[in-house]
């Protein structure tokens, strides 16, 4: 992602103010908020007081949690066509305004060689920075590799399948903690009604979900039926569910950031139209509400 020219509602004093008011719009106890909503109902009452108060309070947060990129190989800033990079340090992880991000630099190895993350006032980005607070090793990882993939490939026309699939990751995953294999291979073979009709009663006791990408929360703010994730299945034991809340949530950040290394393509995600997702929309109770072939679609067949 290349920042040729900052968005001009990056520099926008009154962006603060207006992103404070669509998150009045937001209902912070649906359940796919749960890992955010603490900190992102905080943010919501900096914000009208302008956005470089909402990045500052970010960064004092930020510090307390001692954010930090993973380091490793980062491209250099003025690479030529011959690859050069060099090797950082994990750096402080702070919240920087989008114009910060020099023009033509490439968006993940800026943030990998300084730690600042170009943040603006919008919906996007808010959720993107609530994503480093509560998964702070996934993203760490997943730049980390992204600024890697740029340094051995420099910046291309179009982003390639190994940075495609970590880009869906980033944007769009949903993590499913699961115990039962039974019910991640239903996920993978499209089999609907066994995940969400005849073993109901196994979510939230063998299995659950928990959002990651921004953007995916970005298309919450206004739910609508068709939205899917991209999933990232999690084997979990059987006592992961009887955990708090913070230890799990823990558990699938380490466990997922190690597992990054292994995304090589788009097709090691599952797709979840996460409104089916039992307990997270009233109308999915009635069985009825799977019976629709646009959303709940059937597995495709691959030609021979």
């Amino acid at each position: 992602m290349l920042n040729p020219h900052p968005a001009p509602h990056a520099l926008n004093p009154e962006a603060g103010v207006q992103l404070a008011d669509q998150l009045r719009a937001v209902d912070w106890t649906c359940a796919w908020l749960t890992a955010v909503a603490a900190r992102s109902r905080q943010w919501q009452q900096v914000l009208p007081s302008g956005a470089p108060a909402w990045r500052a309070e970010m960064n004092r947060q930020a510090l307390a949690q001692q954010l930090a990129t993973e380091g490793g190989a980062v491209p250099l800033p003025a690479a030529s066509e011959a690859v050069q990079a060099r090797v950082a340090a994990p750096m402080p992880v702070r919240f920087v305004a989008q114009d910060e991000l020099p023009a033509g630099r490439a968006y993940e190895a800026h943030i990998a060689a300084s730690g600042a993350v170009p943040t603006r006032a919008n919906l996007h980005d808010f959720f993107n920075a609530a994503m480093w607070f509560a998964f702070p090793q996934i993203k760490a990882a997943l730049n980390a590799r992204q600024a890697r993939q740029i340094a051995v490939d420099g910046i291309q026309p179009t982003r390639g399948g190994v940075r495609d699939a970590l880009t869906l990751f980033d944007e769009n995953a949903i993590l499913l903690a699961c115990a039962d294999r039974s019910l991640s291979d239903a996920l993978r073979g499209f089999d609907w009604h066994t995940l969400f009709v005849e073993r109901r009663d196994a979510w939230g006791r063998l299995c659950e979900a928990r959002p990651f990408g921004h953007a995916l929360l970005e298309k919450l703010v206004a739910p609508y039926k068709a939205i899917t994730a991209h999933t990232w299945i999690v084997e979990v034991p059987p006592a992961y569910f009887g955990w708090p809340e913070a230890q799990r949530q823990a558990h699938l950040d380490r466990v997922a950031a190690a597992q990054v290394a292994l995304v090589q393509t788009p097709r090691d995600f599952a797709p979840l139209p996460v409104l089916g997702i039992p307990g997270w929309w009233a109308a999915n109770a009635d069985a009825a509400f799977y019976a629709d072939p646009q959303v709940f679609r059937s597995r495709r067949r691959v030609s021979a």
